[in-house]
């Protein structure tokens, strides 16, 4: 699969002169390689339309294209189907314990709050709405035909997202990113770029928000100091309740992914280990919740 794709990538119209194909780590529904040509590096995505994750390749370029006309994102240099080509950022990929780092996490939250208000303003595709409650639905409908080892956890976990759904309530609408892993931001020294559209579409903050703290297990303190910040005011229990509902869903889609990811995906990873951590993790998240808020 690697010789094929790096051959494809070789004969794509947008190099000068010789290319040097790197394969890059990680890509858990694309391939990633690190290529040089004679005039700069770039990064190279590979990855079709995945239905079974609904990621829309279209929506991800128009999205690349948007942040990086708003200047969080690496310049979009080449597109095809399935083919994504951006100029390579030569910086330090953030590990969980530099989001922790309380000024990193501060210019994170700066950062999304420039993605979220100002990329709607430059984005031309049609509109994609990431909601977590309905590819949680979406999952559950997957695994229940799909033979899956947690069919019998099924029931439970529809009811418990359907609960979360409600406690969430009305929210602010704006654009999200809605994968903010660590590795997603890089800092080149002078400021910190985000990278990585899969599932990027219009969505409420507090996913974006609760999903950063719980892919980077922030403190409670830190989670209280990003909310303040992003809000601009300390947050009432109604808002701290509806971001804590919407961090157990974004857990629980993590743990679902993971679940649908055993039956489908080709990738190799040890995707029942993955699968049984997040479910850890929401367990302890979601008691937490409802002694708290319920």
């Amino acid at each position: 699969m690697t010789d094929s794709a790096e051959k494809r990538i070789a004969r794509l119209p947008c190099w000068q002169g010789e290319v040097r194909i790197e394969p890059l780590s990680g890509g858990m529904t694309n391939l990633n390689f690190k290529v040089g040509d004679a005039a700069a590096n770039y990064v190279v995505r590979l990855g079709e339309d995945d239905p079974v994750h609904l990621i829309s390749r279209r929506n991800e370029v128009a999205s690349c294209q948007a942040a990086f006309e708003i200047g969080v994102s690496p310049e979009l240099v080449y597109h095809e189907d399935g083919i994504l080509v951006v100029r390579f950022v030569d910086g330090k990929v953030f590990d969980e314990a530099d989001v922790r780092i309380e000024a990193n996490l501060q210019r994170i939250v700066e950062l999304l709050q420039r993605f979220h208000h100002q990329l709607p303003q430059r984005f031309n595709q049609i509109a994609v709405m990431f909601w977590v409650f309905q590819v949680l639905r979406h999952y559950h409908n997957l695994l229940a035909r799909g033979d899956s080892a947690h069919a019998a956890r099924l029931p439970e976990l529809a009811r418990i997202a359907s609960d979360l759904e409600a406690a969430v309530g009305p929210v602010e609408i704006v654009f999200g990113h809605n994968d903010l892993l660590p590795a997603n931001f890089i800092d080149d020294g002078d400021k910190i770029w985000l990278i990585d559209f899969d599932y990027a579409g219009f969505n409420s903050p507090l996913f974006d928000l609760s999903n950063l703290a719980s892919n980077n297990e922030l403190s409670a303190a830190q989670e209280l100091g990003m909310l303040q910040q992003y809000f601009g005011a300390s947050p009432d229990r109604a808002r701290l309740a509806s971001y804590h509902a919407m961090k157990c869903a974004s857990l629980l889609r993590e743990t679902m992914w993971s679940m649908v990811s055993e039956l489908y995906s080709r990738v190799e990873m040890d995707f029942a280990d993955y699968t049984q951590k997040n479910l850890a993790r929401f367990e302890t998240v979601y008691a937490e919740f409802k002694n708290n808020y319920h």
